[in-house]
């Protein structure tokens, strides 16, 4: 990473967020202990209002700051039209028609609704599904990069000190303690990118001056980027629909209403937020167009134009956003090893169980976090291998009856609908890269997984329909 300099000011800001966070932290256990029922632990007793439904799933869903800040500077608006509008529109469709599905049937995880519809062996995959598809590593893997870049040390330790200080709470203090953490970091990532912006504009100028100084390719919404290269990512962005994170908090809200406003509020806010991180990817471009290594756009330019105090600021920032991800994650993969497979499988004590997942979970995402070779590759893995398996079970259980296939088919379609992806990408992965010009048939991978499990619902609603003549 770009060589830093902090001031002792810098380490002071940083010292006090440590210490906002153990402050939050500590204040819930007492909380917790009096009332250590699942729906308390797992779903805050279904009690979250609408500001902090909204800060806990703005600041949940926007963990990959680094990649925003690498792929904002090489491609300027194509990183908002590929990683912005398609979350958007998906999260847009969620709001509409799921948010007040998920609060009305108040389930605690979406196994258990996978289960409702379709039966056990469908909520066990589902559970594995789900397990994968909420891995913190990637998370893990930037707060240690984060933390190297301030305080130097191995990468190993950074990043074990990083995900132990993210999760060590919700230990004892289940999804309440995981929003008032989340409350503080939606204000600090907003606090650090908008005193960055500010200093950006102070150095270069308003937007107009930025984009006369841009390459075409930046102000475009293409950003240099393919069309079939967009349309996959907009596939994969499907993953809103399918993501636990919305689901938890949709069934901790309040009230199917606070799910509904709560999403599209968290929309505006990621608009925001995606303006101010595009825009700054945009003023790396401009005062540092030799940058070496893209991903350190945002580290960069902070450290050429932030005095002390703003900067600490800024990296706290940052730090919160990411780590704002990995307690989130992490929490519900711990979720899903107590709730959807312990307490499934053998009845156990759900919440003890997901405590020994937060544990769990956190040493396995320090364990990949230090195997991981790109944190924009993983997403681009998981959401084309682990969506297309869990997305047509899920949308059908909260469809009618009549839109569901029998839970053979069902469970079909999630094992081709992940397996023929993993095949595609390792066959890939040996004929020299994933992408459609190394898959069997130039055919992208995700398209593969979302026809196999579309086909087996065909195919179950249609044997259904004989049944039924």
């Amino acid at each position: 990473m770009t060589s830093l300099h902090f001031a002792l000011a810098d380490y002071a800001v940083l010292a006090l967020y440590a210490l906002a966070l153990i402050f939050v932290g500590l204040r819930q256990r007492k909380l917790v202990r009096e009332s250590e029922t699942a729906s308390a632990f797992l779903v805050a007793g279904r009690g979250l209002t609408l500001p902090a439904f909204v800060a806990t799933l703005v600041a949940t869903w926007y963990g990959g700051i680094l990649g925003v800040g690498e792929l904002s500077y090489t491609t300027g608006l194509g990183a908002w039209t590929v990683f912005g509008l398609p979350y958007y529109l998906f999260a847009l469709v969620y709001a509409l028609w799921l948010a007040p599905k998920v609060r009305t049937a108040a389930r605690f995880t979406i196994p258990d609704t996978l289960e409702a519809a379709h039966g056990r062996p469908v909520a066990l995959v589902g559970a594995a599904l789900v397990f994968f598809l909420v891995a913190p590593a990637p998370y893990a893997l930037m707060t240690g990069t984060l933390l190297q870049a301030i305080f130097g040390g191995p990468l190993w330790l950074c990043v074990t000190i990083g995900t132990l200080l993210s999760v060590v709470f919700v230990v004892r203090g289940g999804l309440e303690t995981d929003v008032r953490t989340n409350l503080v970091q939606f204000l600090l990532m907003f606090l650090g990118f908008g005193l960055l912006i500010g200093f950006c504009f102070a150095k270069v100028g308003g937007l107009p001056t930025l984009a006369a100084q841009l390459p075409a390719t930046h102000k475009s919404l293409a950003g240099g980027n393919p069309p079939a290269y967009i349309l996959v990512w907009y596939c994969i962005a499907l993953w809103t629909l399918a993501d636990p994170g919305f689901h938890q908090r949709c069934s901790a809200a309040q009230s199917p209403k606070v799910a509904q406003r709560g999403i599209l509020a968290s929309i505006l806010c990621w608009a925001l937020f995606d303006f101010l991180t595009v825009s700054a990817g945009c003023y790396a471009r401009v005062l540092l167009p030799s940058l070496e290594k893209p991903i350190d756009a945002y580290p960069a330019l902070a450290e050429a134009l932030l005095p002390p105090v703003a900067k600490g600021l800024f990296w706290v920032g940052m730090l919160a956003t990411v780590m704002s991800t990995l307690i989130s994650y992490t929490f519900l993969a711990a979720t899903t090893i107590g709730r959807d497979l312990a307490w499934r499988a053998k009845k156990a004590d759900e919440v003890r169980w997901t405590r020994i997942g937060v544990l769990i979970a956190a040493v396995l995402a320090i364990i990949a976090a230090l195997l991981l070779p790109s944190v924009v590759g993983l997403w681009y893995t998981i959401g084309t291998a682990f969506v297309p398996g869990l997305l047509i079970p899920l949308l059908t259980a909260y469809a009618p009856e009549r839109f569901r296939a029998r839970p053979a088919f069902t469970l079909a379609g999630m094992l081709l609908g992940t397996g023929l992806p993993l095949v595609w990408m390792v066959v890939g992965q040996r004929n020299g890269g994933m992408d459609a010009a190394h898959y069997p048939f130039g055919i992208e991978a995700i398209y593969v997984g979302l026809g196999a499990s579309l086909l087996c619902w065909a195919l179950g609603q249609k044997k259904e329909k004989l049944r039924a003549s």
